[in-house]
C-alpha cells in the first residue's frame, strides 16, 4: 500500500477517516492501524455484541503496542455527534462520559484514537449500577502452566451445569481464560461480587491443589491458578471478546466453545487468524444475551460460607 496520511472508511452508513493507517502497532509481525480497524471490521457483529451499550475504557497506544499506553475514561471533545456516551460517576465525585457502543461505526472512530484493546464495564447504560455480567476469569500465577487453565475450566463447566447455568468462555489474551454469564440485572456490584467469590471458593474446594482464593498476591502459592472474583468490582474491567490485547503478536480475546478447551492455543487467535475463524464459525457467544441467570443459589452459598469479610475492592 502507498503510504498515505489518511484513508476513509466506510462504516455502514457513516464514514470513518483514519489517520496515519501505515503506522506499524504490532512489530512481531509488522501490522499497522490500518490492519487494526481491517480486523475490527471483520468481526463486527461480534465486537459490536460484546460492547453494546456498555460503559467502555479505551486502551489506547498513539505510537503502537510498544509505545506509552493510554488508559482513556472519557470521550474527547471533537467527537461525531453520532458517537454514544454514557455517564459514569466514581467515588471522588468526579464523572466522565465514557463511549457507549452501538455501532460498527463507533469501534473504528475509537481505533482512529488509537484504541487497541477495549474494556467494557459489565453493567449497561440503563442501569450502570446493575450488572448484567458475570464474568468468571480464571488468572493463573507466574508457576501455573495452562494444562491447570485447561482442567479448571472444565471443573468451571461442571458447576455452571450443576447451578443450570450457561457459561460462555473465551481466551483472555494473556495466560488465563474468561467465561461470562449473562445475569438478571437485580443486584448491585457488591452482591455480584460476593456470589462470584462463593463460586471461586466453591471451585477451589474442589481443586484445592490447583486453586486459589487467597487475595493478595503475595501471599498466593505460585503454581496455582486464581480465580479473580474481584473483576466483579464496580469500575473494574478485563478486555472484552474480540478485542485485540496490546502485544507485539496482536493476540485476541478470542470466544471459543467448551469443547476446544483442551485443544486451544491462545497465543494463536491474532488478528491474523481470527477473522477466518469467524467467517467459518461465527460469533460463538451469538446467544449469550438469549437468557439470563439468577444468582439467588450462589448467594445463599456465600450467607452460608463461616468466611471472612470481602478483601477491599
Amino acid at each position: 500500500m502507498a503510504k498515505s496520511s489518511a484513508v476513509e472508511i466506510e462504516v455502514g452508513d457513516r464514514t470513518v477517516r483514519v489517520s496515519n493507517p501505515d503506522r506499524v502497532y504490532f512489530p512481531a509481525r509488522g501490522e499497522t492501524k490500518l490492519d487494526l480497524v481491517q480486523y475490527y471490521l471483520a468481526v463486527g457483529d461480534g465486537i459490536v455484541r460484546a460492547l453494546r451499550e456498555r460503559p467502555c475504557m479505551l486502551h489506547r497506544f498513539p505510537s503502537g503496542v510498544s509505545g506509552e499506553k493510554v488508559h482513556q475514561k472519557r470521550v474527547p471533545n471533537g467527537a461525531p455527534d453520532w458517537l454514544q456516551t454514557v455517564r459514569v460517576d466514581f467515588p471522588s465525585g468526579r464523572h466522565a462520559h465514557e463511549l457507549c457502543v452501538t455501532h460498527p461505526a463507533d469501534v473504528i472512530w475509537a481505533v482512529q484514537m488509537s484504541t487497541v484493546e477495549f474494556h467494557p464495564w459489565n453493567s449497561r447504560r440503563a442501569d450502570t449500577e446493575r450488572p448484567d455480567e458475570w464474568r468468571i476469569d480464571l488468572d493463573p500465577m507466574p508457576d501455573c502452566p495452562f494444562s491447570t487453565v485447561r482442567k479448571v475450566a472444565h471443573t468451571v463447566h461442571e458447576i455452571l451445569d450443576e447451578l443450570g447455568i450457561v457459561g460462555w468462555p473465551k481466551t483472555s489474551g494473556g495466560a488465563g481464560l474468561h467465561v461470562y454469564v449473562r445475569i438478571e440485572p437485580h443486584w448491585g456490584f457488591q452482591e455480584v461480587r460476593r456470589a462470584a467469590l462463593a463460586f471461586a471458593r466453591e471451585v477451589e474446594r474442589r481443586m484445592p491443589d490447583e486453586v486459589t482464593t487467597t487475595w493478595w498476591r503475595k501471599d498466593r502459592d505460585p503454581a496455582k491458578l486464581f480465580v479473580d472474583y474481584n473483576q466483579n468490582a464496580r469500575d473494574h474491567t478485563i478486555a472484552s471478546a474480540y478485542s485485540v490485547r496490546g502485544v507485539p503478536e496482536a493476540v485476541v480475546s478470542t470466544p471459543i466453545t467448551w469443547d476446544e478447551i483442551d485443544d486451544v492455543e491462545p497465543r494463536e487467535c491474532t488478528i491474523a487468524t481470527v477473522p477466518a475463524r469467524f467467517a467459518e464459525l461465527g460469533d460463538l457467544h451469538a446467544g449469550i444475551d438469549d437468557t439470563a441467570y439468577s444468582l439467588d443459589t450462589l448467594l445463599e452459598w456465600a450467607d452460608g460460607h463461616a468466611s471472612p469479610p470481602l478483601p477491599p475492592a
